[in-house]
């Protein structure tokens, strides 16, 4: 079971509404007297005996409370071209589980997509962090020019690269993915001197995203203090 988020806290008692409240009425057959995991943003993991469940509101008490920090050392901003919907939706997802703290998402003269869906993309990294158990959810920013992502600091990923990721890894970064068609002569000359590599394989954008972050997250400056697979 995945955890969950407090719509409203008072003392011990605990309650969830809205979409959460139904998934576990509804697929998870949560019942009276079950426990379930509860993520306290202050940095605390709360287990929660439920004392009632409905569609509309699940509540419980709190039992058990134990420290909880998840979150990797280094904040991680994801710039990632605007993909396919699928494909980038999936990038999204899997970059909130491993500890993405933010995404901002490039107009890349190579991206095939420029729909925008604000509340897509939110709903799609609070479900991932419900599932991972974290205690922020990562926020969806853009899309942006490179040139202003760049101006963030930013490292772009590419085989061409000057220098490998992990050697230019020292904390916080925003690390730049390009679209399917890879960086146009005119974006890689833009970010000269900023370009990085994980080698001379070429990788789709969705696994050079996941690749690339699991690399910050499992570095000395990234890794994370939970445990888990």
């Amino acid at each position: 079971m995945p955890y969950f988020y407090a719509t409203r806290r008072e003392g011990d008692l605990v309650v969830i509404a809205g979409a959460d409240a139904r998934h576990l009425a509804g697929p998870l057959r949560a019942r009276v007297g079950e426990r379930i995991s509860v993520v306290d943003p202050a940095g605390f993991l709360l287990s929660v005996r439920l004392s009632s469940v409905s569609s509309r509101e699940v509540a419980g008490t709190v039992v058990e409370t134990q420290p909880h920090d998840p979150e990797p050392r280094a904040k991680v901003t994801v710039g990632i071209s605007l993909l396919p919907a699928q494909q980038l939706e999936y990038t999204l997802s899997r970059c909130t589980e491993l500890g993405a703290a933010s995404f901002l998402l490039i107009a890349a003269e190579r991206s095939v997509s420029r729909a925008v869906k604000p509340d897509r993309w939110a709903a799609i990294c609070r479900e991932a962090a419900m599932l991972a158990g974290r205690l922020r959810i990562p926020s969806v920013s853009g899309p942006v020019p490179l040139r202003e992502a760049l101006s963030e600091d930013g490292l772009m990923l590419d085989r061409s690269g000057e220098s490998r990721l992990i050697d230019r890894i020292k904390g916080d970064c925003t690390l730049l993915i390009g679209p399917e068609g890879g960086w146009s002569p005119a974006e890689l000359e833009l970010g000269a001197g900023r370009l990085v590599t994980m080698g001379p394989r070429n990788l789709r954008a969705d696994t050079a995203a996941i690749a690339a972050l699991g690399v910050i997250v499992v570095s000395g400056t990234g890794t994370a203090h939970g445990s888990g697979p």
